[in-house]
Order: structure tokens, then C-alpha cells, then sequence
């Protein structure tokens, strides 16, 4: 197997991705400011927006492949500015680091927030579901610094395209395992919350990954996207997400009732179908999600828990 750093590997999706690439064989060196105990990788705290240091320490690691998931990773974490200042240099960075070190594979972490649902000013998808086809409008700083993520893969791809293989992932709302087990999420409620909320849900279109599932298209990317002989385009960029909705109810009514804009569009979706299709990242890397809220979430749902009165 091969030699993997993992930027941003004790965050939530990080942590993951980590576990299941040593899982598989690989040896993970992990690059936050944080450390994780009892992590499988070997951990360095570098500031990856030191252009000098990232290089040396990639340069001293001497990886075969990267996996860059180091952002601001929550919109209006910061100003505008400084996120897409930050989210833009953490990849210039990394990708000159890699190339230095002779990697042969970036897979880089994007975003479902390109696609611009929630601004503001009104946004309405031309169809659903939503694909990787499907034009962008970032809204804010954010959502900004990610499209500019996805064009620098894709200048990388016409610039050195000869000897590195590119990849770019779209992570939907990532739930991290203990999650399930009913601690809060990024936005402070539990999940059962979130699903007997539909509200709560709706702002991302009841879009949801598990942290788990992320670790494996990561590990699928790196065997059938990263090889230098592979038929997979480069630059490619993949949707990441669960098979159904994170809702108690049918998608569609529920987009109708909580996201009018998109209600044009919904008939298409039939039952719990997400919003955001992964269809490409099945076709191209044999990757479907394998966990669903329906299998991991432990605490009862309230708007379908059973009274005491009435369970066997």
C-alpha cells in the first residue's frame, strides 16, 4: 500500500478518513494543528499556510498520495475574505508541496455549497437531482473559496497533469460517528433533532454523509482514480453522499414545504431520494454509501419513537 498525508486529519471528516486508510493498509501521516490520541496515522502539527514549512515537511515525508481536507470548514466561521484567503492558500500550498515531494496523486475537499442553495437573493436548481453537471453560484466567501478549489484542481490537471493525478470531492453534511450516538452536531442539535425538525435539515437540502462512507470513497479514489494508468479523467470532481435523505419523509414534499424554490423540480426525486446524486462516484469508482440514518442512528427519533405503553 501506500504512503498518504491526510491534511486536516483529527477533524471531523479527517478523523475518519484516517481510520479507514490505515484500515486498508496505508500509512497515514496526518497534518493538523490538533492531535487525535490513539490515531493509526503518524501526526504533525504544521501550519499549512507556511508555504516553506508545508514543503519541507512534505519533502521530508516523501508521500505516494494526498488527501487535502485543512479548511474553514464552516461558512461565516470568519469574514468572507479571510475564509476565501485562507481556504485558497491552504490548497496553493499544499499542491506546491506535493508536486515538491513527488506525490502522485491530490484528492482536494470541495463542497454541495458551490451549487448556491440558501442565498439570499433566491436560488432555484435547473433540475434535480443535483449532479456534478449542474451549474454553480457560489454566495459567499465560503462557497467562493471552494469553486476557486475545484478551478485550481483544474488548472493543476492542464499544468502538470504529466505527473500528478487530481481529484476534487464534494462531502455532504458530514456526520461523524458519535454523532449518532447523540452528540451534537457541527450546528449544535442532535440529529434526532435535525430529522424531527425538518427545518433544521432543509437549509442543506437534507443533504448527509457518515464520516465512515467519506473514508472509503477516499480509499476507492486512491485505488481507481490515483493510479497514473487509470481511465478515470483526471480532475474529475464527485458528489459524496448517503443514498437517501436525511428526512422522515418523502423528499420531495418535504423540499415543496421547506425549500419552495426547488418545488418545480422535486416530482423527479421519488421517495427518500437525496437531493445530490453520487451516480458518478459509482460509475467511476464503485462507490455507493453503506450507511444510512435508518442503520446508525441510535437515539429514537421523537416524531417516530413508540410510547413506553405500547412497545413489546
Amino acid at each position: 500500500m501506500s504512503r498518504v498525508v491526510v491534511t486536516g486529519g483529527a477533524g471531523r471528516l479527517g478523523r475518519s478518513v484516517v481510520e479507514t486508510l490505515a484500515a486498508a493498509g496505508h500509512e497515514v501521516v496526518s497534518i493538523d494543528r490538533g492531535e487525535i490520541v490513539g490515531s493509526p496515522a503518524r501526526q504533525l502539527s504544521i501550519d499549512l499556510l507556511d508555504a516553506a514549512a508545508a514543503a519541507a515537511a512534505f519533502s521530508e515525508i516523501r508521500p505516494d498520495a494526498v488527501v487535502h481536507l485543512a479548511a474553514v470548514a464552516v461558512p461565516g466561521a470568519l469574514p468572507d475574505p479571510e475564509i476565501f484567503d485562507i481556504n485558497t492558500r491552504l490548497v496553493w500550498n499544499v499542491l506546491e508541496a506535493s508536486l515538491g515531494s513527488g506525490a502522485g496523486a491530490l484528492l482536494v475537499a470541495s463542497s454541495p455549497t458551490v451549487i448556491g442553495y440558501g442565498s439570499p437573493s433566491g436560488w432555484a436548481p435547473a433540475y434535480l437531482p443535483l449532479d456534478e453537471d449542474h451549474p454553480v453560484a457560489p454566495w459567499n466567501g465560503y462557497s467562493a473559496s471552494k469553486v476557486a478549489v475545484e478551478e485550481i484542481v483544474k488548472m493543476a490537471v492542464r499544468k502538470h497533469g504529466d505527473r500528478l493525478r487530481l481529484g476534487a470531492f464534494r462531502p455532504c453534511f458530514v456526520i461523524a460517528p458519535e454523532e449518532w450516538e447523540g452528540a451534537p452536531t457541527q450546528q449544535g442539535h442532535t440529529l434526532a433533532e435535525r430529522i424531527a425538525d425538518p427545518s433544521l435539515s432543509a437549509v442543506a437540502l437534507f443533504n448527509y454523509l457518515d464520516a465512515r462512507d467519506a473514508g472509503e470513497f477516499v480509499a476507492a479514489w486512491l485505488e481507481r482514480a490515483a493510479p497514473a494508468d487509470s481511465d478515470v479523467p483526471n480532475g474529475t470532481v464527485f458528489f459524496v453522499g448517503a443514498a437517501d435523505a436525511l428526512a422522515d419523509a418523502p423528499t420531495a414534499g418535504l423540499l415543496a414545504e421547506h425549500v419552495p424554490e426547488a418545488a418545480a423540480a422535486a416530482p423527479s426525486l421519488e421517495g427518500d431520494a437525496p437531493v445530490f446524486s453520487s451516480a458518478l462516484a459509482e460509475r467511476l469508482l464503485g462507490w455507493r454509501a453503506q450507511r444510512s440514518w435508518r442503520t446508525e442512528l441510535r437515539t429514537l427519533v421523537p416524531s417516530t419513537a413508540v410510547p413506553a405503553d405500547q412497545e413489546a
